[in-house]
């Protein structure tokens, strides 16, 4: 079972020039090549087909090949262009870099340096296009809030976050360092009837303990030395919002029974005042800790466990849940190359098994950090198993496949084959109309194009069809 044939068209005016053009690309692995001796018609082509390469002389008669590269960009900005040249000058590279060419190649050349160039740019466009499938799976379907993941554990998560969010009771996340767990408590207070008041993140962990009370609860003016005015304290500014706790299981005993009073009475007192004041809060606390071994310990109070433990909300940790590891890392290249300000890179499947493979004791903040990382230094057009830190690549337990043939690889293959006859078929019944195809199949019109463009799929070949059988359900 094999992936769809890329197609190439080679457009020369010089037929013993696109004869060996042919004989050496139909050499690939996977590659449909197309040969066009009048520009007129190459261009007639280009406008009404798709291609994933298009190579072409620049200098023909009528349509020249600057002119042919102008016309591709106009109907499909992402199609690579490979120019031939027997006349190299500065000129002519500038003029194609300009219009979007992507390399060029000098006559006469040898076969085997347009067999590598044309390999590089096939590879390079197949990545892209899997890649941006697979961020439109991401914003389509993983995605709930900030937090991507399609696994049956992280459904059930959403499923809970939702129960209790139409609610008011407080809630306690657990979950290994590195989950989401405040990602959790946002996706929570965003979706609440509070969503309009403040979220109030507190460390539990990272304040001084004798400047938590303060923090928690806010000063009058002369309570301590050093409060030379009134404050007001984090719970208090949560009035009307969401409180988030992380790292519960650090607050003091002290702090651990204001804390509990403050749940069971919705009441405060600023250190150094005399008058209580009402806050409608609603507390989201969180734990990588195990809460009850500290209960048992006697480190964590029995009653404010109870308390806060009204709705639970475990995060499995990322080494259970494999298939959540693609998007997330979809979703990472995606958003980290706009904050540093260059373009998404494409990950390799070799190194999406090796991320799959590898244990994630940090879990999600580690991967994270991993593709950050990647996304840095990598100096090529995809991210590679070598750009992966050696402790991620030697820890994992599945290596790069050697032989191409990965679960990732096959599963794509097995993919490819779906979508292409379902596509075919989509098409026949709906008689050619992308329009109509898109509307039944609940697909946004862009997506279906990239679709039909990735396996050579025409339309306007289906237009004369009135077959209308049954199509398989969207």
């Amino acid at each position: 079972m094999t992936t769809a044939a890329m197609r190439v068209l080679v457009v020369d005016d010089e037929i013993g020039m696109l004869e060996v053009c042919r004989d050496t690309l139909r050499t690939l692995d996977r590659v449909d090549v197309e040969v066009e001796s009048h520009s007129d018609r190459a261009a007639a082509k280009v406008a009404d087909q798709s291609w994933d390469l298009l190579i072409t002389d620049v200098r023909m008669p009528g349509v020249s090949g600057i002119e042919l590269l102008a016309t591709a960009r106009m109907h499909d900005p992402d199609l690579p262009v490979l120019m031939l040249t027997a006349y190299p000058t500065v000129e002519t590279a500038v003029d194609s870099m300009k219009l979007g060419a992507t390399d060029y190649i000098v006559k006469p050349f040898m076969p085997d340096d347009l067999r590598a160039t044309v390999r590089r740019i096939l590879d390079g466009r197949r990545l892209r296009d899997e890649n941006q499938l697979l961020l439109d799976q991401v914003e389509r379907g993983h995605a709930f809030g900030d937090i991507v993941g399609s696994s049956a554990a992280m459904r059930a998560v959403f499923e809970t976050i939702d129960r209790v969010a139409a609610t008011d009771v407080d809630v306690l996340i657990t979950g290994e360092t590195g989950t989401g767990k405040e990602l959790v408590a946002r996706s929570i207070h965003q979706r609440s009837r509070r969503s309009a008041g403040h979220l109030v993140p507190i460390d539990c962990g990272a304040i001084p303990e004798d400047l938590l009370e303060s923090e928690f609860f806010g000063h009058e003016r002369g309570a301590f030395t050093g409060a030379v005015g009134r404050r007001l304290g984090l719970v208090e500014f949560a009035a009307g919002g969401t409180l988030f706790l992380d790292e519960i299981d650090h607050l003091p005993a002290k702090l651990q029974a204001k804390l509990l009073r403050v749940l069971q009475e919705r009441r405060i007192r600023r250190v150094g005042g005399t008058q209580e004041l009402d806050v409608d809060v609603r507390v989201v606390a969180a734990s990588s800790a195990d809460l009850e071994q500290d209960v048992q310990r006697q480190a964590f109070r029995a009653d404010l466990y109870y308390r806060i433990n009204v709705a639970r909300i475990n995060i499995p940790p990322l080494r259970e849940r494999p298939d959540d590891i693609a998007p997330l890392v979809a979703h990472f290249v995606n958003r980290y190359a706009r904050e540093i300000g260059r373009e998404s890179l494409p990950v390799e499947p070799e190194a999406v098994e090796v991320l799959m493979g590898y244990r994630w004791p940090g879990n999600v903040r580690e991967l994270q950090n991993v593709i950050k990382r990647a996304l840095v230094f990598c100096r090529r057009e995809a991210i590679r198993v070598e750009d992966l830190p050696d402790e991620v690549v030697g820890a994992a337990s599945t290596p790069p496949a050697q032989n191409g043939q990965g679960y990732f690889t096959l599963r794509e293959q097995h993919s490819a084959v779906f979508e292409r006859d379902y596509l075919k078929d989509l098409l026949r019944v709906q008689g050619g109309d992308v329009a109509g195809a898109a509307e039944h199949a609940r697909l946004p019109r862009g997506t279906l194009y990239r679709l039909l463009k990735k396996h050579g799929i025409n339309p306007s070949d289906f237009r004369a069809s009135t077959d209308r059988g049954p199509v398989a359900p969207a």
